[in-house]
C-alpha cells in the first residue's frame, strides 16, 4: 500500500511539472505571436531581439539583448515591445548591445500627456525595491490638468533619438506642484520585470 501511494504521489508531482511547462510554452508562444503581429503592423523598421543578460545590481538600469552592429544596431536607437517603449540602446559590439532602460534616471525622454497640453521629461528614479519602477515626469508647466489613467507618450523632441506617438505608460496620480513647475507619476507600460522579447528601431535609410 505504501508503494502504491508513493507511486501515485511521484505521478501527480510529474504531472504538476508537465503542465506547468506547457503552461510555460503556452506563454511564450502568445508572447512570440503577440511580438510577431507587432512586428508586421508597425510603421518603425524593426530588428527583433531577445534579452540574453541581465544583472541584479542594475536590474532597472539596463539589459544586454544578441543583437549587435552585424544586425544594423548602433547606439542611440529606441527599444520597445509591442506595449511601449523600453529605452535605448548604449554600447554596441559586433552581436550585442546594452540596452538602457527608461526606468534609469539617465534615460530622459520628452514626453506629452494625453489630452493636455503638457510637456516634460520622462526619467526613472533611484527607487529600485518596487515590483515596478517609478516613471517622473519633470518641468510640466503649473497648470498642467493631468488625471490618473492618461497615456504618457513621446513627443518626438529630445535631439532626435526617440520618435513621436511611442507609449510610456499613464500618469498614476494627480500632479504635484512645486515651486517652478509640477511632476507627475507614472506607470509604466511596459511590465520591466519581464523583459524577454524586443525590437529596436532603426532609421530607414532608403533613398539617402
Amino acid at each position: 500500500m505504501f508503494s502504491f501511494i508513493q507511486g501515485l504521489r511521484i505521478h501527480d508531482s510529474a504531472l504538476r511539472v508537465t503542465n506547468q511547462m506547457l503552461r510555460d510554452l503556452g506563454e511564450e508562444n502568445a508572447n512570440l505571436r503577440r511580438a510577431l503581429t507587432f512586428k508586421q503592423r508597425s510603421n518603425f523598421k524593426l530588428i527583433p531581439c531577445r534579452v540574453i543578460a541581465r544583472e541584479s545590481s542594475t536590474w532597472w538600469s539596463q539589459v544586454q539583448i544578441d543583437r549587435g552592429e552585424a544586425d544594423g544596431v548602433e547606439s542611440d536607437m529606441p527599444v520597445l515591445t509591442e506595449a511601449g517603449l523600453v529605452g535605448k540602446t548604449t554600447t554596441v559590439s559586433k552581436h550585442t548591445a546594452y540596452v538602457l532602460l527608461v526606468a534609469d534616471e539617465n534615460c530622459k525622454v520628452a514626453v506629452s500627456i494625453e489630452g493636455t497640453r503638457g510637456q516634460g521629461i520622462l526619467s526613472g528614479t533611484r527607487v529600485s525595491t518596487a515590483v515596478q519602477p517609478d516613471l517622473l515626469i519633470r518641468f510640466l508647466p503649473k497648470t498642467v490638468d493631468a488625471k490618473p489613467g492618461q497615456k504618457v507618450y513621446s513627443s518626438g523632441v529630445s535631439g532626435g533619438v526617440f520618435p513621436s506617438g511611442l507609449v510610456l505608460g499613464a500618469v498614476a496620480e494627480e500632479p504635484r506642484v512645486r515651486e517652478l513647475d509640477a511632476q507627475v507619476r507614472v506607470t509604466p507600460a511596459v511590465d520591466m520585470s519581464r523583459l524577454e522579447n524586443l525590437f529596436v528601431v532603426a532609421p530607414n535609410r532608403e533613398g539617402g
